[in-house]
């Protein structure tokens, strides 16, 4: 925690830089004399939401963190999107779709006269040029198409074989193999179609010129400080979005944060300490927002280069998961607001297996193992933690410092480690953490979102950060991706989380209840259980 003197003057700050912006959503466009915020063309006011962290980039395709995507959301379309508190398929920029009964064609019929922000056509060969951009990327590039779509042009284990324009709103798409979450997989957040004009034009700077089809159209992006977006006048679906402007304002200290709501700095606090929900509850100018839990926190224990690494020998990595005070950690800093993990997906993922017995908090057993594994004293690592409130842990400093506490009384001595958000994904994604917090909210309520996203070989250099690789493992996924039906599926991911069980390349922690709070005036905001929320529904009353 920050000490009083610094939270107080961050707030001034705080206070100080929203006046200068004039981003006080409360008053109408008192704002007009400063270069951010041009004149509204309606009166729907402006929405500043408070969030821990900065983004990484705003070309969704590149980046696979939750701060990145919550904003990359407004401004672009997938083709396909969820319902709006669960992850059912419904139309976006595509209006109907057909499937073929090998499972292996399918057929979008897109919406027609919609435009991108700078004036261009949306249409089948958009489609096509944005995929073909992916399809001959890297994992370096785009990560979360190597992780659902299985590699690159290529690639052995590839999903997509081709897409094409049938006519001027018509794209098919041929698989090389079926793919249960397809459709799933495409409504995700990082396949938001971008102007292919916007593309040529800015290149390697496009994800700092966004320019997609959604309701908000990006306007400026100070790092570290604020993004703001405008209304898109010409959004294609009529009466949306209600506000005229959407401030993001990177406040890192969740108390801060918490604050700058009370004070009226922002409308919407997103990463909110649990232990502040009585506080909120009992303040009749705000309410309390409450995310459907599909997440988890975890601990990842990276396979090291150094094969006599104690982390690459299975028996330390379960001696760990012995040594975390899992309900511990939930009652001191969760608030009763989150549960014990023991698999690396949430209960309410269909294929969940909860036959799996837990690891018991239980020193004893953990000496043993390690001692088994030829480490009875002890040896010393790292344990990164992460510098930013997420949804799955409000606090990754002080979860750290209660597993560095258990770990201490097993021999195994921690430095706690941090770096800014973006380097902290970036070296983690390389492999060059030890111990490492970190979590993952699903993207599209399907097992292999978090199974094969998270701890396939497929994933290594993109979302599988711990490197860890079991080809057994990697062809009882495949052969889930590939089978339709959901009840073989189910079986075959009990399969999977046993084996990821006995080798444990994790410490799961936690699946949470994400807090968020907002002004008593914000109506349709409704968190969405993904962790990326639509702000084209949200207007003051």
């Amino acid at each position: 925690m920050k000490k009083k003197s610094l939270l107080l003057t961050l707030v001034f700050m705080m206070l100080l830089s929203v006046a200068l912006v004039g981003c006080s959503s409360n008053k109408e466009t008192a704002n007009n004399s400063t270069e951010e915020k041009e004149e509204s063309k309606s009166s729907g006011g402006t929405l500043v939401f408070g969030k821990g962290g900065d983004a990484v980039a705003l070309d969704p395709i590149t980046v696979t963190d939750g701060e990145s995507l919550n904003v990359t959301r407004q401004i672009f379309d997938t083709l396909v999107k969820y319902g709006e508190q669960d992850t059912s398929i419904q139309p976006s920029l595509a209006t109907e779709w057909t499937i073929s009964e090998d499972g292996l064609t399918y057929t979008f019929k897109l919406r027609e006269g919609v435009k991108f922000h700078d004036g261009t056509d949306f249409n089948a060969d958009a489609v096509v040029y944005n995929f073909e951009r992916w399809m001959n990327g890297t994992a370096d590039q785009f990560p979360y198409y190597n992780s659902m779509f299985g590699g690159f042009k290529g690639d052995e284990g590839h999903v997509i074989k081709e897409v094409k324009a049938i006519d001027p709103y018509t794209v098919e798409f041929t698989l090389n193999r079926p793919q249960a979450p397809f459709l799933a997989n495409i409504a995700m957040k990082p396949f938001g179609i971008a102007s292919p004009a916007a593309i040529e034009k800015y290149g390697d700077k496009f994800g700092e010129n966004p320019v997609g089809t959604g309701p908000f159209k990006f306007v400026s992006w100070s790092r570290n400080d604020k993004i703001v977006l405008e209304k898109n006048e010409d959004f294609w679906l009529e009466g949306y979005p209600k506000v005229d402007q959407v401030i993001y304002q990177v406040i890192p200290d969740n108390s801060s944060r918490l604050n700058a709501l009370v004070t009226g700095e922002i409308d919407i606090a997103d990463g909110l300490n649990p232990s502040d929900l009585q506080q909120i509850e009992a303040n009749k100018d705000l309410q309390v927002f409450k995310r459907p839990s599909m997440n988890v926190g975890y601990l990842g224990l990276t396979q090291q280069k150094d094969p006599n690494h104690p982390l690459n020998n299975k028996l330390v990595r379960q001696a760990l998961n012995h040594a975390v005070d899992k309900q511990g950690i939930i009652d001191a800093l969760f608030n009763g607001l989150a549960e014990p993990a023991k698999n690396p997906m949430p209960p309410s993922i269909q294929g969940y297996y909860d036959g799996i017995e837990p690891y018991p908090f239980d020193l004893e057993k953990a000496k043993a193992l390690l001692a088994e594994a030829g480490y009875p004293n002890g040896f010393e690592m790292e344990l990164w933690a992460m510098p930013v409130a997420r949804p799955y842990m409000p606090d990754g400093r002080k979860v750290a410092e209660a597993i560095q506490a258990t770990f201490a009384e097993i021999g195994v001595k921690t430095k706690i480690v941090s770096f800014e958000w973006a380097t902290y994904l970036d070296k983690a994604s390389k492999g060059e953490a030890e111990a490492f917090l970190l979590g993952w909210t699903g993207d599209n309520g399907d097992a292999d979102n978090f199974l094969y996203a998270l701890l396939d070989k497929d994933s290594i250099g993109s979302n599988n950060y711990t490197y860890y690789a079991n080809d057994e493992l990697h062809e009882i996924l495949v052969q889930a991706q590939s089978t339709p039906d959901q009840a073989t599926r189910n079986e075959l991911y009990k399969k999977a989380q046993e084996i990821i069980h006995e080798d444990a390349p994790w410490v799961p922690l936690v699946h949470s209840t994400p807090l968020l709070a907002g002004k008593a005036n914000i109506s349709g905001f409704v968190p969405h259980p993904t962790g990326t929320d639509e702000l084209m529904t949200v207007e003051f009353k």
